[in-house]
């Protein structure tokens, strides 16, 4: 199965299974996603691979759903609880990197098989976990922030706060992609290469985020619709 296929396969699932997540457990499913997500895409970021052309990590998709779910929550619950998803993926996400940093601490037995590969996964700069952090948390407030801007900008103008999702939806997440793209770039690799090489990075990555943020749409839409299990 080519990569592209399994791209595709993988957004659908994992952004359906933000869906499944809030159909079944509301809020709470939402804020579990996205611990869930920030883990994993630390994790994904390290596979490197070949699809529609571009050279890429993988993680994107997943990263990309943190920004689906808090528009899902700034969209039915407010600025507020879209804004503690974001501290709480970020605090867990500070939690997983110290922790993995500390097992490769330990001096593993003799009869260990499992400890190198373990510390190839994770033995990351700490320039690269300050800049993924801290990229995460900006960009992540941001996007809450000008979802509502859009969302109060479009309600003035017709007068109906349910228009124009794709709007707000789109309008926030590519600007804060962009963002995002531009600040961990530069903060993890400005000095480690060439002006243009890293102005290729960045526009590589972005045209990814693009692909991504506009994939998502339909999803908010369907999550605009769903009454979750426990609030019925």
């Amino acid at each position: 199965m080519s990569n592209e296929i399994l791209l595709v396969i993988n957004l659908v699932v994992v952004y359906g299974g933000v869906l499944l997540f809030y159909k079944l457990l509301g809020v709470r499913g939402l804020i579990c996603w996205t611990v869930l997500a920030t883990i994993a895409a630390n994790i994904e970021v390290l596979i490197l691979i070949d699809a529609f052309a571009l050279e890429q990590t993988l993680g994107n998709v997943t990263f990309a759903s943190t920004f689906l779910v808090t528009d899902i929550l700034s969209e039915k619950y407010g600025k507020k609880t879209a804004n503690q998803a974001v501290i709480l993926g970020t605090l867990s996400s500070a939690a997983f990197i110290l922790l993995s940093q500390i097992w490769l601490l330990y001096t593993p037995s003799p009869n260990d098989f499992v400890s190198e590969a373990i510390r190839n996964v994770f033995s990351n700069t700490p320039r690269i976990i300050l800049a993924s952090l801290t990229v995460y948390f900006l960009s992540q407030l941001f996007d809450v922030w000008i979802y509502h801007k859009w969302w109060d900008l479009t309600s003035k103008k017709c007068g109906d706060s349910k228009r124009f999702l794709w709007l707000r939806n789109n309008g926030s997440t590519l600007i804060s992609q962009l963002i995002n793209a531009v600040l961990f770039n530069v903060l993890a690799f400005a000095g480690t290469y060439e002006p243009s090489t890293l102005v290729t990075i960045i526009i590589s990555t972005y045209i990814i985020y693009i692909a991504t943020s506009l994939l998502d749409t339909p999803f908010v839409y369907i999550a605009r619709k769903i009454t979750p299990i426990s609030e019925k």
